[in-house]
Formats: C-alpha cells, sequence, structure tokens
C-alpha cells in the first residue's frame, strides 16, 4: 500500500482517493493504536472531530465517527471549526484523540483527514506509521453497552474564540480591521473573536456554502481583501485560509504583508515582553533574506528548518522555542497554540498595533523584502540535484556573485519530478536573470 500520510495528514480528492471506506478504516485503526498506546482506567477513549466548510466534510465526518464508535471511542461532534480550534479544544476537553477534516488551502474538491494526539498536537511519524500498519486487519468488535458515544458540542465556537480573546490582554477599541475567511472553517469563530476583543470587524467572504471555500479569496487570493480595506478606509486586513491554521494581511493601502514580516512583528513584540525564548525564532529555508538580516540585526537568532510548519513545530518543540513560522502564513506560538493560528496570528498583531500606536505598514518596515524569485523545472531527475558537478558549480558561481545580498536555493519537490530554484537579490532583475540561468542549467543537466 502507497504511503497514506503525508506531511499534514492524509490529503485528496475527496470521494475519489480521499473515500468513506478509507476514512472509516483509517478512523479504525487510528482507534486501535490509541487505545493499546494509552491507559483509560475503565473509560472509554474520547475524541473530539472537526471539519471546515468542504461538503464533502460531512460524509467523511460521518465515517470517520462510524469509524471511531464502532470501535470502542467516544466521540464528540464540534462542527465546523479550525484546526487550531479542534487542537484546542483537544486539550481543553481532555480529548485522547483529535479529528479534523480539511484540506485547508486546497480547492474544494479535495479534502483531508489530520489526526492530533491528547494536548492536539500533531502524531509523530512512528504513530502515523502504525495506524497505516494496522488498516483492514481483522479485529474484536465491542457490542452492547461498549460502543462509543457520539454527542454534539454545540458550545465548540463560543469556547475557542473565548480562548483566542484571552491572549490579547487589552482592548482592541478604534482599529477597524477587513477578516477575509476564505469562507471556510473560520466564517463564524474569526469575526467573533475579533468583535469580542475590542476591534471593528468587516467580515468578507464569510458565507460558506459548501462549495466556495477558497474560491477565489482568503490567503491564496488577496485581490479581494486589498479592495476591501481601500474601500472602507480600514487600517488592517487579514487573510485566512480555509482552515484557519494560516494568516496575511495587507495594510490601509493595500500592500501586502506576509508571513515573513508579521513573524518579524511578532518576534519584536515577544522579545520586548521578554517572552521570546532564547531570543529565537524558528523559520524555514524559504524566508526571504530580509527577515534573517533584520532578525540578525535586532540580536535575535533565526533558526531555519525544511519547509512546512511540521518541520517548524518539531524544532520549537526540540529546544523549547516560543515562536516559529512560514512565509506563507502559518505563524505558531506555543505559549498559545500546538500548531499554526489564523486567527490568533491576527489578534497578536492587532494588539501590537494597538500598545505601540503604529499602523501595521510601520511595524512590518523593520525588515526589507529583497526580490525572490522562484522557478519551478519539471522533468528532470531530482536526485541528482545535490551532486551532479556542473550544476553544483552553477551554484556556487551564482553565490559568489550575489554575495552577502543575495541567497540562492536549489530544492527538490518533495511530490513531483521537479526542481525549484529560488534565488534573492537586491534587484529583482537580478534575482530573475540568475534564477533563469540555474533553471536552464537542471534542465541540461537533470533532464530525464
Amino acid at each position: 500500500m502507497a504511503k497514506l500520510f503525508g506531511t499534514d495528514g492524509v490529503r485528496g480528492l475527496a470521494n475519489g482517493h480521499l473515500t468513506a471506506e478509507l476514512a472509516l478504516d483509517l478512523s479504525v485503526s487510528a482507534a486501535h493504536v490509541l487505545v493499546e498506546s494509552g491507559s483509560f482506567d475503565g473509560r472509554r477513549p474520547l475524541a473530539v472531530v472537526g471539519r471546515d466548510t468542504r461538503i464533502s466534510g460531512q460524509f467523511l465526518e460521518a465515517a470517520v465517527v462510524a469509524g471511531l464508535a464502532s470501535a470502542g471511542v467516544d466521540v464528540l461532534l464540534l462542527g465546523e471549526l479550525p484546526t487550531p480550534g479542534v487542537a484546542y479544544l483537544t486539550g481543553a476537553l481532555d480529548a485522547d484523540l483529535g479529528v479534523m477534516l480539511s484540506a485547508s488551502h486546497n480547492a474544494m474538491p479535495d479534502n483531508g483527514i489530520k489526526f492530533l494526539s491528547r494536548g492536539g498536537v500533531k502524531l509523530d511519524d512512528a504513530i502515523e506509521e502504525a495506524i497505516e500498519a494496522r488498516m483492514e486487519e481483522p479485529w474484536e468488535r465491542p457490542v452492547g453497552g461498549d460502543v462509543g458515544r457520539v454527542t454534539a458540542h454545540p458550545t465548540a465556537i463560543e469556547e475557542y474564540a473565548a480562548h483566542l480573546v484571552g491572549t490579547v490582554g487589552r482592548p482592541l477599541a478604534g482599529i477597524k480591521v477587513v477578516l477575509d475567511c476564505a469562507h471556510g472553517a473560520a466564517s463564524v469563530a474569526g469575526p467573533k473573536a475579533l468583535a469580542d476583543a475590542g476591534a471593528e470587524v468587516i467580515a468578507i467572504c464569510a458565507e460558506p456554502d459548501g462549495l466556495n471555500i477558497n474560491d477565489g479569496c482568503g490567503s491564496t487570493h488577496l485581490e479581494v481583501l486589498q479592495r476591501t480595506v481601500v474601500a472602507h478606509g480600514a487600517d488592517v486586513g487579514f487573510a485566512l485560509d480555509g482552515d484557519a491554521d494560516r494568516c496575511l494581511a495587507v495594510d490601509a493601502q493595500g500592500h501586502v504583508v506576509d508571513g515573513d514580516q508579521i513573524l518579524a512583528i511578532l518576534a519584536l513584540s515577544l522579545r520586548e515582553e521578554g517572552r521570546l525564548a532564547a531570543d529565537t525564532v524558528v523559520a524555514t529555508v524559504m524566508s526571504n533574506l530580509g527577515f534573517v538580516q533584520a532578525m540578525q540585526a535586532a540580536g535575535i537568532v533565526v533558526r531555519q528548518t525544511a519547509v512546512g510548519d511540521r518541520y517548524v513545530l518539531e524544532d520549537m518543540k526540540t529546544g523549547g522555542y516560543s515562536l516559529g513560522g512560514e512565509q506563507s502564513g502559518h505563524v505558531i506560538m506555543s505559549a498559545h497554540a500546538t500548531t499554526g493560528d489564523g486567527v490568533l496570528t491576527a489578534l497578536q498583531v492587532l494588539k501590537r498595533m494597538a500598545v505601540t500606536g503604529l499602523p501595521i505598514a510601520a511595524l512590518a518596515s523593520v525588515m526589507t523584502r529583497l526580490p525572490q524569485v522562484l522557478v519551478n523545472v519539471p522533468g528532470v531527475d531530482k536526485a541528482r540535484a545535490d551532486s551532479d558537478e556542473a550544476l553544483l558549480a552553477a551554484v556556487h558561481e551564482a553565490v559568489s556573485e550575489l554575495g552577502a545580498a543575495g541567497r540562492v536555493l536549489l530544492r527538490p519537490s518533495g511530490t513531483e519530478p521537479l526542481v525549484r530554484v529560488m534565488v534573492e537579490a537586491v534587484t529583482a532583475d537580478q534575482a530573475q536573470g540568475v534564477a533563469d540561468r540555474l533553471a536552464d542549467v537542471v534542465r541540461e543537466r537533470l533532464a530525464l
């Protein structure tokens, strides 16, 4: 059987790759692994299940719940709730397992299943492998009173929003904010949390119909947010993705504030408050060099991991760090969350604006984004990208040309036969020229 779990759960075309049968089998297997690895003192294990707004989440939720309950696990239904909300309630409700049904920023036809262990943290690779290995094995089914109970938990949104508001510590009165909810899982929780914290909120793309999630809106399509912020004279705008674990922003003029800039704002804020552990922030190799330079100038250490919030989380956990994130808008604040949380990120940026009295444009100006060009080169033998001598020589030449003011990164794709060429330089023309030149070498040297 092909490996099911990717870097963020099991994801694919709903009712294509990701079927009800697969969802049920995965849930049964997860229940078996859960029961055998835990101690329950005679009680049934407890799971919480949430989903985003995709129409396919309805049948997948039914399949997941059926699998868990049939294996003797009690289930609380959280309904439509962001991934970080499910993670929070997994811990707050003392659940043994959390399940989120979402394909995040992917288009509506996709969906996914993400399992969370006690405390709302992502499963270790070893546990995911154990779940896969146990699928479709014979098992003794509980009967009678030993099957699981299924109960709705109607206050999930209120509890999650209250948790978010509790992280702010001061009213946000006087700040007008536009929140693009991507017609996704935070369409209710997001505007509620910001409004309860005192901000004046204009919610857009917050009318999910099961089909419109991420459709021309949210963190992957900022144009509607930019227009709305300017049209309403708002102070700032934030865009979430379908499951609200990421957040990007725009300033009052509609200019984009990306994940690196948000991370810089929060790093300086936490250090000022004495809450930036080891004066260190965790980012990825794709973080803009301008971010790294700004943090170094401020005396903050930047640790860089492979691309993916999973790897950022792992490094934060290992080192005990309090802040990490990605350019794409995944920001993790370990004092308040176990995963990226877009609404939490927006609230913390708004708090910084309120404390300093500065607009987000001024706060983001702490770093200067270097022009960054990314060229994907398909149809190549990516396995040879780090060993071909001619390619390595071309990279070395490009690095020497750019000097300390630029950067080159060749990264084989984890899922496709392609190599990504990323170049940063002082000017966009120089970055594009170097990237195109290296892409030509990749095509010539690694052609299949």
